[in-house]
C-alpha cells in the first residue's frame, strides 16, 4: 500500500537563536517497501557492469583475403584463409562480445524505492539552509580558510553532530546532497574517502544505502519531491 508521508526536519544555520523547520513529503510502499528497494538496488549494481570485453571473429579480422596456397599439390592441409580461429592473429571463436546489462523496472516503482528508502533513513538525515553558504560563511566567522579539508571536518563536528570525525579516518559514510555540485566543495572534499557529493536530481539507491549520515539543503528538498514525487 502506498501512502503520503510528511517529514519534518530543524534547519541547522550555525544560529541557535533561529529554530527554523524543513518539511518533506515523500509517497511510501509501505508493504513491499524494502522488496522495492532490493530490486532497484539490483538494478543499479546490474547495470553498473560495463560489459566491455570484446573479442573479433574470423571475419571481423584485419586482413585473410587470399587463400594462403593452393587447394591440392602442397601436402599440406587445405586452408582458405590465415584468419581462420586456427591461425595466429586470426579470429576467436565463440570469444566474447559486448554486452548491455539491463533489468526491467519502471521509472514509478525506481522514484517509489528512492522515496521509501529516504523514509526508512529519515533519523540518519541533517537539514542545511544552504550548505555551501553556511559552510564559508560560518568558516570566515571562525577566521579558517574555507577551502581546506581540516575547516570542513571542523564544521561537521560543530554544526552537523557528526562525531569522530578526522582527515586519516572517517568511521561513517556521509552523504552530501546538494542543488548543484560547487567546484569548491568537491576540492575541499577530494581527500576524503567517506565524503560523497552528489546532485538533489541524481540521487541512486547505493549511495543512500551505503551513507550513515545524508546532509540535505533546504533547496535540495524541494528538487527531490519535484524529481521523485511524480505519480
Amino acid at each position: 500500500m502506498i501512502t503520503n508521508q510528511l517529514l519534518k526536519f530543524p534547519i541547522i544555520d550555525g544560529d541557535s537563536s533561529k529554530s527554523e523547520s524543513a518539511k518533506l513529503k515523500l509517497r511510501v510502499q509501505n508493504e513491499k517497501g524494502n522488496y522495492l528497494i532490493h530490486r532497484a538496488f539490483v538494478k543499479q549494481f546490474i547495470e553498473s557492469r560495463n560489459g566491455n570485453a570484446n573479442t573479433k571473429t574470423r571475419s571481423e579480422v584485419r586482413g585473410g583475403g587470399r587463400k594462403p596456397w593452393q587447394q591440392k599439390g602442397t601436402g599440406r592441409a587445405r586452408a582458405g584463409s590465415n584468419r581462420s580461429p586456427l591461425w595466429k592473429g586470426g579470429g576467436v571463436t565463440f570469444g566474447p562480445k559486448t554486452k548491455t546489462y539491463k533489468i526491467k523496472l519502471n521509472k514509478k516503482e525506481w522514484r517509489l524505492a528512492l522515496q521509501t528508502l529516504l523514509f526508512n533513513k529519515k533519523n540518519s538525515i541533517r537539514v542545511i539552509k544552504s550548505f555551501s553558504e553556511t559552510f564559508e560563511r560560518i568558516s570566515k566567522e571562525q577566521g579558517s580558510n574555507p577551502q581546506k579539508t581540516k575547516t570542513l571536518l571542523n564544521f561537521l563536528n560543530q554544526f552537523v553532530k557528526i562525531r569522530n570525525l578526522n582527515s586519516n579516518n572517517i568511521r561513517n559514510k556521509i552523504l552530501i546532497v546538494v542543488p548543484k555540485k560547487s567546484l569548491n566543495l568537491i576540492s575541499t572534499s577530494q581527500n576524503l574517502k567517506n565524503i560523497d557529493i552528489i546532485a538533489a536530481d541524481n540521487l541512486n539507491i547505493k549511495s543512500l544505502l551505503d551513507s550513515k549520515y545524508i546532509l540535505l539543503c533546504t533547496e535540495s528538498l524541494k528538487i527531490i519531491e519535484e524529481t521523485y514525487g511524480k505519480a
